[in-house]
């Protein structure tokens, strides 16, 4: 036989046994977690009609391979286990899976508050050097994006230890940290987040397309990937870049005559063109490459640090976010566990509010966290107002962020039914002549104020939406607020503000109350359905 020709079909078997090995996900990998207590589904590739068989904790499932080499086998439930054991999957070929334990397992997600990493937070150098917690690992899902759903991400398991845990989410370390030390049990955390990124882009398009709230959105993207030019984009850049050149250089030349106080900063460089079918902003583009990959892996719930680029879209958020929960939710076939914290403090490029009645996109977008987290079943919300940075949007203080997610999971999730896991939470209000009488959830031991002084930060109007400073006064586990400048009030608001200097309503436990408002006059946001109008309404002003 030729030589070529022999080589050639040499180089085609090659390729064809290559494609015919049993493969795994990457999530299916040395060190793994998996959730106690539910069936756990395994899946993977292999050659058509190929039978596959797995063997774990005592027990063997075999599938047969579709005609798209997809194949699935799923195990009965498992109790907690805390010794590594090792998975056989063999087909055409074996592989052998070590080190996997059995415990909770939880995924992490949003945007760079949740991203943040261990070396980020406070404390780093301590946190990392006491990081020996060989039964918590982490899965850093690796940030991408994709127009259509994927079928793997790239990523590996990963032990607490301090070689490791720096590059660790902060929120889910900490977090993972808290119900590992109070339940004893493994903990699995697969951390899929990005910064900057915004609530849509880790949503499905087919769930989005439902949302009447959506249509323009999508379609404002529809029409701009359809319009792209990337010779053209990249031709503007250029010469963009050339004028910033010559911008510079001219300011470093005046500025060398210049007193060191009176020279001027040269302005950033201009971005380069953002291919939209790329940007990681694009409506489902997270989800395809980043969340889709994951499912149908047993989790026991998802913890979401996200909000701030969605803020300037607040009132469009109490719809987005909770069709987001119930997207992935409906994927995952369970109603698994889903903990929002909701933004926290922040200047937000603001003066501090010494005027009330502002309007205010941050506090709106967190009164959407909070109607997400009451009207959803098995949601909850972590607030931090009170660990929040005036000055910086990534507060360092994610170890108590951590703790309070976990104080929920473990009320909720695990059966410590005496936890207290909240602030309080606004539950009604009562106009009683000039005062309005305030009534909340979870007020623990009591109502207090942090720094025993008075209650700061509540505001009050009448019809007439003019808003003053008021009077309030902690009444057993009530509020009731009053001003003589508005005798016949209609709302109340607390904490409403980006930075709500001040306000210092907690429980007994030192859990801070959520910002509220009791007021049904029209938020700023209404009717902003688009980053796109984000644009345009900002160029406006």
């Amino acid at each position: 036989m030729n030589a070529r020709l022999l080589l050639g079909l040499t180089i085609i078997l090659f390729i064809a046994s290559a494609r015919a090995d049993v493969r795994l996900p990457a999530l299916f990998s040395d060190g793994l977690v998996f959730q106690q207590g539910k069936p756990l589904p395994i899946w993977g590739w292999a050659a058509p009609d190929e039978d596959v068989s797995v063997q774990f904790a005592g027990q063997t499932r075999a599938a047969r391979a579709d005609l798209d080499g997809r194949w699935r086998v799923i195990l009965d439930p498992l109790p907690a286990n805390a010794s590594p054991q090792e998975m056989k999957v063999s087909g055409k070929n074996s592989l052998t899976l070590k080190n996997l334990l059995v415990g909770e397992v939880w995924i992490c997600s949003g945007q760079s508050n949740m991203q943040w990493t261990v070396s980020q937070a406070a404390n780093p150098q301590q946190e990392i050097e006491a990081a020996n917690f060989p039964q918590i690992r982490m899965f850093n899902v690796e940030r991408a994006t994709a127009m259509s759903p994927a079928d793997d991400v790239k990523g590996s398991w990963k032990e607490a230890n301090p070689g490791n845990v720096g590059q660790f989410s902060a929120v889910g370390y900490f977090f993972g940290r808290h119900l590992h030390q109070v339940l004893k049990v493994p903990v699995g955390l697969i951390n899929t987040s990005w910064g900057g990124t915004r609530v849509e882009a880790w949503t499905s398009r087919e769930s989005l397309e439902e949302r009447p709230c959506a249509a323009q959105m999508l379609s404002d993207w529809d029409g701009i990937r359809q319009s792209w030019d990337a010779t053209a984009e990249n031709a503007r850049h250029e010469v963009a870049k050339a004028e910033w050149q010559a911008q510079v250089q001219k300011i470093r030349k005046d500025n060398a005559t210049l007193p060191a106080d009176k020279q001027v900063k040269p302005p950033p460089a201009p971005r380069p063109p953002d291919d939209p079918s790329k940007t990681p902003h694009h409506p489902a583009v997270l989800f395809n490459a980043m969340v889709a990959p994951l499912i149908p892996y047993s989790i026991q719930g998802a913890v979401w640090y996200q909000g701030e680029s969605n803020q300037k879209r607040a009132f469009q958020y109490q719809e987005l976010l909770p069709n987001m929960i119930n997207d992935w939710r409906t994927r995952w076939n369970s109603e698994f566990s889903f903990y929002i914290v909701q933004l926290a403090g922040f200047g937000n490029g603001q003066p501090v509010a010494k005027e009330p009645g502002l309007p205010d996109t941050w506090a709106e977008l967190q009164e959407a966290q909070y109607l997400t987290a009451i009207t959803l079943p098995r949601c909850g919300l972590v607030v931090t107002n009170d660990i929040g940075e005036e000055r910086d949007i990534h507060p360092k203080n994610k170890q108590e962020v951590g703790r309070r997610l976990a104080l929920w999971a473990l009320a909720h999730d695990y059966g410590r039914t005496n936890t207290v896991f909240s602030g309080p939470m606004f539950k009604n209000a009562v106009v009683e002549g000039a005062r309005v009488r305030v009534q909340f959830d979870h007020v623990g031991g009591g109502l207090k104020t942090r720094d025993g002084g008075d209650l700061k930060h509540f505001q009050i109007a009448g019809q007439d939406q003019k808003w003053t400073w008021a009077e309030a006064k902690i009444e057993g586990s009530e509020v009731v607020v009053s001003s003589s400048a508005v005798p016949n009030p209609v709302g109340v608001r607390y904490a409403w503000a980006a930075w709500p200097e001040g306000a210092n309503l907690i429980n007994a436990e030192g859990l801070p109350a959520t910002c509220f408002r009791t007021d049904e006059f029209i938020p700023s946001t209404l009717g902003v359905v688009s980053p796109f109008q984000e644009v345009q309404k900002a160029q406006a002003r």
